[in-house]
């Protein structure tokens, strides 16, 4: 299938958030939470990300997380990355307790896609610390896509990985695994980088970015998607394409927030008081500017 067409099944079928100009969303992506080992690329991010989400979970905000949240490329047992993890899955847990929490899957954790895998792993979680069965995202959805409909114009925002216009992340996503998990891992652990993957080729960042604008000029639509580890925000008057960036930047994790109908990209970032104190803050890199500004039909 075109990939194009692929994108546009994903937005027919997606389930539908209604929000206003009161809302408050955040959208992260490409978290990549692994076991804690050296090549666990989320593990040197773990604490900008956990104050950024404590920060949020405080302020009421809904989190979606837009693929990638969990590396089972690399690894192949969730069980390895909530325990290394658990108190960002406990605090996760919380947002969803609330009704604040969604998860839409990329092409690393693409096996979320799997009803029974979901049910399995997710709903509930065995503690090795407590040596019990803890609830954790019970009955909860994964999806391909979500769209955001705005409550009172009715415009539409597309929520996506990405990964739907690479083919190789996509339909060949089980070969692609097999070489990231038996092949890329070891080399990239002696400094190797992975050809596969779009966060480490211009090429397919570029070739990626490119192919969701044509989408976005064809239907019309707005679209906010991951994958590629590459933020973005585009400017009044060009076509409405926005990337929230990934939570393994150096140093660094990138966010799109949705607030006041306004649209914006920060980065939160370890930060240095006068008196040498370290704190977590947060940069805002674009924006914000008027959600309304961005909807085609008003260009």
């Amino acid at each position: 299938m075109n990939t194009l067409k692929c994108v546009s099944k994903v937005f027919k079928s997606a389930d539908e958030i209604i929000f206003d100009d009161s809302s408050k969303i955040v959208l992260m992506s490409d978290c990549h939470r692994g076991d804690g080992s050296f090549a666990d690329d989320f593990a040197r991010n773990q604490n900008i990300y956990f104050s950024a989400l404590n920060y949020y979970y405080n302020e009421n905000y809904t989190y979606i997380e837009i693929g990638d949240g969990d590396e089972l490329w690399e690894n192949s047992k969730i069980d390895s990355i909530i325990n290394e993890h658990s108190h960002v899955f406990w605090l996760l847990s919380n947002f969803y307790r609330k009704g604040r929490l969604y998860f839409i899957f990329g092409n690393h954790d693409m096996v979320k896609k799997n009803k029974k895998f979901v049910k399995k792993n997710l709903y509930k979680h065995f503690s090795e610390r407590e040596n019990i069965y803890i609830p954790l995202f019970d009955n909860i959805k994964v999806h391909e896509g979500l769209v955001l409909k705005h409550k009172d114009t009715g415009n539409k925002i597309l929520l996506i990985h990405g990964h739907q216009v690479d083919r190789f992340n996509s339909d060949f996503w089980l070969l692609s695994r097999f070489l990231v998990r038996f092949l890329w891992k070891p080399l990239n652990l002696l400094g190797v980088n992975d050809p596969t993957r779009a966060a480490k080729n211009y090429t397919k960042k570029k070739d990626m970015a490119k192919k969701l604008t044509e989408w976005v000029i064809k239907e019309k639509h707005m679209i906010i998607a991951g994958h590629n580890h590459k933020p973005f925000f585009p400017k009044i008057g060009e076509p409405p394409y926005f990337n929230d960036g990934s939570c393994v930047h150096p140093r660094c994790i990138t966010a799109i927030e949705i607030t006041d109908g306004n649209i914006a990209l920060v980065k939160w970032s370890v930060k240095t008081k006068n008196d040498g104190t370290l704190f977590v803050g947060k940069d805002i890199l674009e924006g914000p500017r008027k959600l309304q500004d961005y909807y085609m039909k008003n260009m």
